[in-house]
Formats: structure tokens, sequence, C-alpha cells
């Protein structure tokens, strides 16, 4: 896909609809993480730069169409002035009167923040009349917030079939990447996929099979495939009903030509809990009271070896239960070997999913991944292989 970027847009004067990513977490009216608003800082710097009127859109949590006060987003005013050490207005409504007196006040480099976009009905609903009303106050529209791509809302993808529309250096930043993992990849292409139920990631692990050379399955999830391949699985999470459908992709990667890695060893306590005695089990080993809570060291070495002999990682899901000491060993370091190996220059590595990022922060290697993206849900429909309308209406014909 092709899409438009600020580089060739025409910015002093115009008024520039910038739909961000502000759903914070918020504790008591305050921001308790900035992340999201960091996110932004480089479209609205270079919309200032250029002179233009910054009108920034955004949602807070879930109003359902009214005006909730808890669910302001006046309490990210102050924050973000600090970050971009520069005034912040606020208009109390999104459209009408409110809102065009406001942005009709901004002068070139201005920044104005708009309420809750989904204090009106008419944004998830993507009425054509609510992206009307939002669309007369800007000159040109630019989508900043990837994270919210994967709804066809007002403001992800109303506005862009009635402005100009361009993609922000966040959105290019995450749509670059997914390009380089999945798009057009340096081969060979690792997969790493884990989490609890195979029955969420079943058109995942398809649209993987399709595209990569290895895929290394790990998590609660493995366990269904182990007991598919008729392993005992003790007291572990499993999915026993969905053996058949294990089965069904593991032949699915063997007609494709993908390799599947699973766990070859195991560790195992009896129940997930800190200081429970845990034991590293080969297959065939677990006791009917024990659990299976992470993966075991030959399987890490293994991976480590996969992870050498690929130019691209994509990462999705911890291999345990990461939150868990001892049970984070596994993700920890088969990471922190992802990282090491991205620092020498020898692999790409793209890792999203909410579990995925806390896992990678807990690693300490967040920061050194190619990318990580904090999109979510978006994150995931994309490695599912659906279509995002958010992305779709920013895309050149």
């Amino acid at each position: 896909m092709t899409f438009k970027t600020l580089d060739s847009a025409l910015l002093a004067g115009k008024r520039a609809l910038v739909r961000v990513d502000f759903n914070v977490p918020m504790a008591n009216g305050v921001v308790t993480d900035d992340t999201r608003l960091r996110a932004a800082l480089p479209t609205i710097a270079k919309l200032r730069a250029g002179g233009a009127k910054v009108i920034l859109l955004a949602h807070f949590d879930r109003p359902k169409g009214k005006r909730v006060p808890s669910m302001s987003l006046a309490p990210v005013v102050a924050p973000l002035a600090a970050l971009i050490g520069a005034p912040v207005a606020f208009a109390e409504d999104c459209v009408g009167d409110t809102a065009d007196a406001a942005v009709a006040s901004m002068k070139g480099g201005d920044v104005l923040l708009l309420q809750n976009l989904r204090f009106h009905a008419g944004e998830e609903a993507n009425d054509p009349a609510f992206a009307e009303a939002l669309g007369r106050n800007g000159d040109l529209y630019v989508n900043d917030a990837f994270s919210a791509a994967h709804r066809a809302h007002a403001s992800t993808e109303g506005l862009a079939h009635i402005l100009p529309a361009y993609a922000g250096e966040a959105m290019r930043r995450e749509l670059d990447a997914l390009d380089a993992a999945l798009g057009r990849p340096s081969k060979p292409v690792l997969g790493v996929v884990g989490g609890s139920k195979v029955s969420t990631k079943l058109d995942l692990l398809h649209n993987l099979i399709l595209k990569l050379d290895v895929l290394a399955i790990g998590g609660g999830m493995a366990n269904t495939f182990l007991f598919a391949q008729g392993w005992a699985v003790g007291a572990s999470y499993c999915e026993p009903d969905l053996a058949d459908t294990a089965r069904g992709v593991m032949a699915f990667a063997l007609k494709h030509k993908c390799e599947l890695l699973l766990p070859i060893d195991v560790v195992v306590a009896e129940r997930a809990a800190p200081g429970q005695a845990a034991f590293t089990r080969d297959l065939g080993e677990v006791d009917a009271d024990e659990r299976i809570l992470d993966a075991g060291p030959r399987t890490v070495a293994r991976l480590a070896a996969a992870m050498d002999g690929a130019r691209t990682l994509i990462w999705n899901g911890p291999l345990g239960v990461f939150e868990i000491p001892p049970f984070d060993a596994a993700t920890t370091a088969a990471a922190r070997h992802a990282a090491a190996l991205v620092k020498s220059g020898r692999l790409i590595a793209v890792a999203g999913g909410g579990d995925t990022v806390s896992a990678l922060h807990h690693a300490g290697v967040a920061n050194d991944f190619t990318f990580v993206s904090t999109a979510g849900g978006a994150f995931l429909e994309w490695m599912e292989g659906i279509p995002l309308p958010g992305v779709l209406a920013l895309q050149v014909a």
C-alpha cells in the first residue's frame, strides 16, 4: 500500500485534524503513563514546525455516546503541554459552536485538544453527519492512531474520505515496521506466538503459517498442541476439545512448509504462585497434579537457534506465566537473545500485543527490539490478515 505522508503536505496556516490515541491510563484524574502522549509528539512537532494549526481528536474509555464527566480528556492537557513545551488549549466539545470558536481563535503552531469524541454516538457509528461536523474544522486530516485503525469510526475512517488524508509520523513508523515484518520481510522469517488459548488465535496461526518459515508456539496454547500429540499435560491449562483443531493446524503447517516448533521440555509446579517448587520435565514426565507454567531450557535453546538462523522475527505472546517468577525464565531468556541479535544487526524483531509488551519490559529489552507495537487489537487483527479500515482509508489509489 502507498500512503501520503506529511512530507508532501502544505501546512502553513492549515487546520490539521489529527486523530491520536490518548486513551491513557489514569488514576483519580491523573495520567499515570504518558507513553501514548509521547507517541504523538513527532507528528505534533512536524505540524507545528510547518505552521499548521494542530487540532487533536481522541477518545477516552467507553462513554457510549453520552457525556460522562469522569471520561473527559481535560486531564491530558497539562501533561501534554509539558511534553510539547508549549500551551495546549482545550475545548469542551469536539463539534458545534464550542469547537468552532476554539478553532477559529487559533494561530499557526497552536495546539488544541478537543473533548472526547465518544461523547457523541456518531463517532463509533461512523455517522456521515458527525464526520462532516468534525471535518468542517479542518483543511487536512492526519491519522496518527494505528491502535484505533481496526475500527471504522468517524474519526478513523469517515474523515479520511472528506479531507485530504495523511499518515502521521507514528502511523508511518508502525506501517513501515509491519511491512518489514510480514509484508516484504527479509527471509527466513520466524514467528513466536504465545498466550493461553488456541481458540482465540486460530485465524492468526493460519495466516502466519502462510507467511512464515518457522513458527514457535508457547504459553498455555502449546499445552493443547502437546495434548493433541498424545502427551500428558497433567493439571495444566488445556483445551482438549480443540485437539482435532490443533492437529489440523499442524497438518496445515506441514502442507505449507512452515516448520512448527513446540516445547520439547517444560517447567512445572503444582500452582502458579510465588514461592512454588518448580521442576523441569521432559515430555511424558508431567505428573497428574502438575501444571506446565513455562517452557524448559532445551526448548529455549532450540528457539534461540531458530532466531540465529532467521532474518526477521515477529512475536506475539509470552512463553510462560512471566508475571510470576521463576516462570518468566523462558520468555526473558528468549527476548534477551532476540534483542542481542537486533543490536548486532543480524535480526529485525517486531513485537506487539499487551502481554508481549509487558513481558519485553519485564525482560528489560523493550527498547532494544526493532519495533514494539502498543496497538493491541489493531496489531492482532493485522497479524490475522484482517484489513484495517483506518489504514485502508489512507491508501492512495
